[in-house]
């Protein structure tokens, strides 16, 4: 049984370039700084955000380096993904220590 039946309503429609806003907003928050169209910690990548085809491409790293850092790309549908994403980018940011820097 799907959600709309189950529930009477629909979700609402994910518009991609108004979560590419928020998500920019969050990033901030958390103290990481856009440069060129990444975000970083302390100068280091951690991540890089696209809309392509109604879709939300997020790439972050998997461990913060100088040179040549392991993307890690994920496609996001909805909201409810955007915030499971900020989710585990806190956690990520959280585990990595200065030593990682």
């Amino acid at each position: 049984m799907s959600d709309e039946v189950a529930w009477g309503f629909a979700p609402p429609p994910f518009r991609p370039e108004e979560a590419l806003q928020r998500l920019r907003r969050d990033l901030r928050e958390l103290g990481l700084a856009e440069r060129e169209g990444c975000f970083e910690r302390r100068g280091l990548r951690i991540a890089r955000l696209s809309v392509s085809e109604g879709l939300l491409r997020v790439d972050t790293v998997q461990r913060p380096v100088r040179s040549s850092p392991q993307w890690h790309p994920r496609t996001l549908h909805s909201m409810a993904e955007v915030r499971d994403y900020l989710t585990d980018l806190k956690k990520k940011l959280a585990h990595w220590s200065d030593h990682d820097d």
